[in-house]
């Protein structure tokens, strides 16, 4: 043990309360004013506790902020500006920059002759752009003007020779009208069995309630005539995939199924693969897109669930990892010879 370490065991058993106790009045305030000398370095110390307080004034009240705020403002007005080392007339001093006019050598002046002189001397700034465009003078211009002159056999460019690049004007592309799906007619169609009823789909719409969607899924469990169903862009999460994973286990009719775009997680989707190995009728299935990367794990049941999955030969899903997608790949052109064949038959 140190000297150091001994020096401090002598203080382990001190009753520090019996020692405030016998201190006087004096002795306090003055232990309180060193106690409030306190490191303003410290960061790991709050704000207040720094330095000690040196306001001797009472509270004057709550705080106002409005009041706070117009003092600082009406203080700010009365300062006097700072004063500039060298004040500002308005005076211009030195002389304008002229370009100097530079004269062509005798050897560098061109002369045409007098009715091409004349053509180009009433040529347009577009028509000029054009003949530079096809004399192969592609550095005067940009990009755009080049190939349109070169492509096209009339006059195009309505602007002088410029070598700035522009954007081309796209005309606006109108967003896509609301989806006008009847949500509670759907769910009598599908419940009732219709037989004009092929296709449900619900895509973008989303303010569908869990509990009408999980009402969806449950009676396609018995529907016979519905054979594709979309839940693209709805907000479905983990328990509308659950409910999708236990319709495919009964369902025997419905051939495409499209749940991208939605906030499925992993935990969803490996309960709609395992699902799909238990139908047999299933040939388009897309699950890309979810709000979070699914993970190795389930890009693996995926590539498995294609490979044991011979009827699927339409799969919607971007792989990140080489491995899956590669298998994946290989299993789509298998699945996919094998339909060509059986159609042959």
């Amino acid at each position: 043990m140190s000297s150091y370490q001994k020096e401090l065991e002598k203080y382990r058993d001190i009753d520090e309360d019996e020692i405030l106790r016998t201190l006087s009045p004096e002795e306090l305030e003055q232990l309180d004013c060193e106690l409030q000398e306190m490191d303003p370095e410290n960061m790991l110390l709050p704000a207040g506790l720094r330095q000690r307080d040196q306001t001797k004034k009472s509270p004057t009240g709550p705080l106002d902020r409005d009041a706070l705020l117009q003092y600082l403002e009406q203080q700010a007005l009365e300062v006097k500006e700072r004063d500039d080392l060298v004040p500002y007339t308005g005076e211009k001093k030195g002389k304008p920059f002229i370009q100097p006019k530079r004269e062509i050598p005798a050897q560098e002046q061109i002369t045409l002759e007098p009715e091409l002189e004349e053509a180009l001397s009433h040529a347009t700034d577009a028509e000029m752009c054009d003949i530079a465009a096809i004399l192969g003078m592609y550095t005067l211009m940009s990009n755009k003007q080049y190939y349109d002159a070169i492509c096209s056999g009339e006059i195009c460019n309505t602007e002088g020779i410029s070598s700035v690049v522009q954007p081309d004007k796209y005309k606006p592309v109108p967003d896509e009208p609301p989806n006008p799906t009847n949500i509670e007619e759907m769910l009598k169609r599908v419940r009732s069995n219709d037989k004009e009823l092929e296709e449900v789909n619900l895509n973008n719409i989303q303010d569908i309630p869990i509990p009408v969607l999980s009402d969806l899924c449950e009676a396609m469990k018995t529907n016979t005539y519905v054979r594709s169903f979309s839940l693209v862009a709805t907000k479905s999460g983990d328990p509308i995939a659950n409910a999708v994973a236990d319709m495919l286990r009964e369902n025997r009719s419905l051939q495409s199924l499209n749940i991208e775009s939605n906030f499925i997680s992993s935990t969803g989707l490996m309960a709609v693969l395992k699902a799909v190995r238990e139908n047999a009728t299933l040939t388009e299935l897309r699950v890309d897109n979810q709000r979070q990367w699914p993970g190795d794990a389930v890009e693996m049941e995926m590539a498995t669930v294609l490979e044991q999955c011979p009827s699927i030969v339409r799969f919607g899903y971007h792989f990140t990892q080489q491995g899956p997608r590669a298998r994946a790949a290989h299993a789509m052109t298998r699945n996919n010879e094998l339909r060509r064949q059986q159609k042959k038959r």
